[in-house]
C-alpha cells in the first residue's frame, strides 16, 4: 500500500481542533482544508491557524470562527446527507462518515435512542463539523493511508455540559473508548467526543509508537496552557514496515455472525449502513432456513480485531439476536486506490484494485455515479456506462500499469 502512516500521540489528550492543528503543523495546507470544509458547510466557518506555546513547547492552534447565526442541532441523517452531497475526495468522505457514524452510535447508546434520532448538540455544531471534515481533508492532503494511535488521556473530575454536571470522561467518550487504552492524564476533560471519535474511527491499530522512518511531525494545541505539561496532541508521519511491505500472508480479521429470524426486514438496510459507518470492513446478509422451517437471515460482519467489541455491541443494539459468534481469519486483499475520470465535465472516482504494479480491475464508484446522476438529472445506467467507458479510455484496464496520481483507499 502506498501512502504515509500517521501515529497519533494523545497521551496529553485529544480534541478535534487539536488533531487538526497537529496536521496543519505537519504541513497540511490550511486553504485547501478550508475548501473541503466549505464544500460541506459553505460560508459558515473560517479556519484560522497561529503558533502558540504550551508549557514551553510550540504547536499550532486552529480556531474555528463561526460566520453565521444559524446554529441548529443536527440529526446524524442530516449530517450524513450534507457530507454525501459534498464535493469531497472519496477517501475523505469515507473518513468523515465513519467518524460521525461512531459519534452517532455512541450518543445513541448514552441517551437510549437510535443513531438516526440522535441530536448531536455540541458535536453537531459548526465548529465540530469543521474539525471532523478538516482533519479528514488534512489527512488526504498529507497522503496518509493508514493511522494508529497510542493510549488516550481522557481526564478526570466533573464538568458542566448541556446535560448538566457530569463526570469525566463524559459518557460519549466512555462509549467510544471500548477496546481502546485510556489513562486519566490529569484533571478536567482532556478528550472530547469529537477527538476520541476521530482517533477510534480512523485508527487501524491501538499501539505504542511503531518502528517507522519519520519524515514529518506536527503538534496541535488545546486552548488551555497547563504549567506542568504541554497541552498538545502530536502526530508523527512516515513509513512503517506495514506500509512499505504488507505481509504476504494477509492481515488478521474477525468474522462476526448472528442468525436472526424475527427482525422487521425494513430495518436491515439501516443496520448494515450503521455497521459500515461504525468501522466494519464489510457487512452482509444471507437468507437461511432455520429449525421448524422458519425463514431467517445470517448477519455477517467483517472487521479488524480491535473493532470487534464496539461492532458486537452494535449488533446487539440494532438487531433482535440473542447471541453473536466470532471466528478469526486471515484476509488477503488486493491493494486498491482511487482515480478520477471525467464524465462530461464532472469527475467520477474509479476504484482500482492492483497487484505488482498492474491494474487487476477498475470499477466506477457507484455512490459517485448516483450523485452525478442526481445532479444532472440523467438516468443512473447512462452515467454508469459513460463512467465505465471513461475508465477504459483512461487505460484503467486489467494488466495496465498503475496510473500516476493513484490515491490509496482508506
Amino acid at each position: 500500500m502506498s501512502g504515509r502512516h500517521a501515529w497519533v500521540d494523545a497521551s496529553a489528550g485529544v480534541a478535534g481542533d487539536m488533531l487538526l492543528g497537529a496536521l496543519v503543523d505537519a504541513g497540511a495546507d490550511l486553504a485547501q482544508v478550508q475548501a473541503a470544509v466549505d464544500a460541506v458547510v459553505p460560508g459558515a466557518v473560517r479556519l484560522v491557524a497561529h503558533g502558540v506555546l504550551r508549557a514551553g513547547q510550540s504547536g499550532t492552534k486552529v480556531d474555528v470562527e463561526v460566520l453565521t447565526d444559524d446554529l441548529p442541532h443536527r440529526h446524524w441523517s442530516e449530517i450524513r446527507t450534507m457530507v454525501t452531497d459534498a464535493d469531497l475526495p472519496e477517501r475523505t468522505r469515507a473518513r468523515v462518515l465513519a467518524t460521525f457514524g461512531r459519534l452517532a452510535d455512541a450518543e445513541a447508546r448514552v441517551h437510549g435512542t437510535s443513531p438516526e434520532d440522535v441530536h448531536f448538540h455540541e458535536v453537531g455544531a459548526l465548529d465540530s463539523i469543521a474539525d471532523v471534515v478538516g482533519v479528514c481533508a488534512a489527512l488526504e492532503l498529507l497522503d496518509v493511508a493508514t493511522l494508529s494511535a497510542g493510549p488516550v488521556a481522557v481526564g478526570s473530575g466533573r464538568i458542566r455540559t448541556a446535560h448538566g454536571d457530569i463526570g469525566v470522561p463524559v459518557p460519549a467518550v466512555v462509549q467510544l473508548s471500548t477496546g481502546k487504552r485510556v489513562l486519566a492524564g490529569g484533571r478536567g476533560e482532556l478528550a472530547t467526543p469529537t477527538g476520541m471519535a476521530l482517533v477510534v474511527a480512523l485508527s487501524e491499530r491501538d499501539e505504542d509508537l511503531p518502528a517507522m522512518v519519520v519524515d514529518g511531525a506536527g503538534a496541535g494545541a488545546g486552548t488551555k496552557d497547563f504549567p506542568d505539561r504541554p497541552n498538545l496532541t502530536r502526530v508523527l508521519l512516515g513509513a512503517t514496515a506495514a506500509v512499505a511491505a504488507p505481509a504476504p500472508d494477509g492481515d488478521r480479521v474477525t468474522v462476526l455472525e448472528a442468525n436472526v429470524d424475527d427482525l422487521d426486514p425494513r430495518l436491515w438496510p439501516g443496520v448494515l449502513d450503521r455497521l459500515l459507518t461504525g468501522g466494519a470492513l464489510d457487512a452482509w446478509l444471507v437468507p437461511v432456513l432455520m429449525k421448524k422451517g422458519r425463514p431467517a437471515h445470517t448477519l455477517t460482519v467483517l472487521a479488524h480485531p480491535h473493532r470487534v467489541p464496539a461492532l458486537r455491541d452494535l449488533v446487539f443494539a440494532e438487531t433482535s439476536t440473542l447471541g453473536v459468534r466470532a471466528a478469526d481469519w486471515t484476509r488477503t486483499a488486493l491493494p486498491r486506490g482511487w482515480v478520477d475520470v471525467a464524465v462530461g465535465e464532472q469527475p467520477v472516482a474509479v476504484k482500482v484494485g492492483h497487484r505488482d504494479g498492474r491494474v487487476v480491475r477498475a470499477t466506477p464508484e457507484f455512490d459517485a455515479v448516483e450523485r452525478l446522476a442526481a445532479r444532472t438529472g440523467r438516468p443512473v445506467p447512462d452515467v454508469l456506462a459513460e463512467a465505465t467507458a471513461a475508465a477504459t479510455t483512461a487505460g484503467l484496464v486489467p494488466g495496465a500499469p498503475l496510473p500516476a496520481g493513484l490515491r490509496p483507499a482508506v
